[in-house]
């Protein structure tokens, strides 16, 4: 689309910008001209993306622990008339590991909901911004919000030693409640890896 433009501000033939954006191209270039950074910042996004790809893989095996012990714990309970307080729980201890810590695997992989109409019709760049922004203000805002937020309640955990309410459950409460700070770390962290590679396309030093 051509920019009609008749304060003088932009050339006769330009391509049409958000004006965030326009303003935002200085800084770009300028950081783009840092070569040496860019290339730290390229590597702390390949370093954390290693980290995370390797923590997914390993949980993914959590999964089928998880649905052999559902099995196990059916068969006893159904089959043989066993039960076991102690499965039952190793069963929502496996899925909140999973789920939790699983978080930061799934962003970085794009496994989670997005809820839009445009995100996809749009050029890299500006799938770069919306992506930018979102970590900015809501992601790295909401990791910050659980994990601070759950330091006390996660430390009254660990100063009991806090155990299962139920006979015979598994007495590590605690470790169950600490996956809270450990997902928000997680997260934030590849937050920030994402945060850095968005930059890096919007500096045109790496394509979407």
């Amino acid at each position: 689309m051509e920019a009609s433009w008749h304060g003088g501000d932009v050339a006769p033939g330009a391509t049409t910008e958000p004006r965030l954006q326009r303003a935002m191209i200085p800084f770009a270039r300028f950081i783009k001209k840092d070569q040496p950074a860019m290339t730290r910042v390229r590597r702390l996004v390949q370093f954390i993306d290693a980290f995370t790809e390797a923590c997914g893989r390993c949980l993914a095996w959590l999964a089928a622990a998880m649905a052999l012990l559902t099995a196990a714990v059916v068969l006893l309970r159904y089959g043989l008339g066993l039960g076991s307080i102690a499965a039952q729980e190793a069963v929502t201890y496996l899925h909140a590991t999973l789920f939790m810590l699983g978080a930061a695997y799934a962003l970085k992989n794009g496994a989670h909901v997005r809820v839009d109409i445009f995100y996809q019709r749009v050029s890299p760049r500006t799938r770069a911004w919306i992506d930018s922004l979102g970590s900015i203000v809501f992601l790295l805002p909401l990791c910050a919000l659980i994990g601070l937020g759950s330091l006390s309640f996660v430390a009254q955990a660990w100063s009991v030693h806090e155990s299962s309410a139920d006979a015979g459950g598994i007495p590590a409460v605690f470790l169950l409640k600490t996956l809270l700070p450990l997902m928000a770390a997680n997260l934030a962290l590849q937050g920030i890896a994402e945060l850095l590679r968005n930059a890096l396309i919007l500096a045109g030093e790496e394509t979407a």
